[in-house]
């Protein structure tokens, strides 16, 4: 597997090993020992599952606030989506900077997203798969949402009128977010 750095400190973009002949193609999506060798070390307890029929849903931006906040692995098994990460760290010089990514059937790419970041994507195929594991349960307590289109945020979705949730059309500006998630300093 291979591991792409980004601009954030701990969000990483992985590559699997593809294996492919005349049947089709084979690949590990997710291997723990891989991982660790990476220096990634998340227990993952759960996985999710998205299926979205027309291109242009927009699901985010997510996340669940602390003690019950999650790091995500992201990948696509099917189609294709603009996947878009947001640092909500309150003491972050990254603090409000975005970050998206194309994630497909076709370039195998995941991307691991830590706790302190909202999450997102929009699906530019139809009858998209968006497949993620999480290294905590979900609790609606702790579920939160920022805005797609913050201005603030200013991320440059390649869709323009998107297919929401009731619950996603009414998320809070990130000025007005609830959040508390902040770097720990060093010692």
């Amino acid at each position: 597997m291979n591991k792409i750095e980004t601009k954030f400190q701990e969000v990483f973009i992985l590559e699997p090993k593809v294996y492919i002949d005349h049947r089709g193609k084979f690949m590990e999506s997710y291997n723990k020992n891989s991982l660790e060798q990476l220096g990634i070390q998340v227990d993952f307890v759960q996985d999710n599952q998205s299926v979205s029929n027309p291109a242009g849903v927009l699901r985010g931006l997510h996340y669940q606030l602390n003690p019950k906040a999650q790091t995500k692995l992201v990948r696509v098994s099917s189609g294709i989506i603009f996947d878009v990460i947001v640092d909500i760290c309150t003491n972050s010089p990254t603090f409000g900077q975005w970050l998206g990514v194309i994630l497909s059937e076709y370039n195998n790419r995941q991307i691991l997203v830590p706790k302190g970041f909202a999450h997102g994507f929009c699906t530019l195929a139809p009858n998209t798969t968006v497949c993620y594991k999480v290294d905590q349960y979900y609790h609606p307590v702790y579920d939160r949402g920022i805005l797609w289109d913050d201005p603030d945020i200013g991320i440059d979705w390649p869709i323009t009128t998107p297919i929401l949730s009731d619950k996603d059309s009414k998320h809070p500006l990130l000025r007005y977010a609830d959040l508390n998630f902040s770097i720990k300093e060093p010692d």
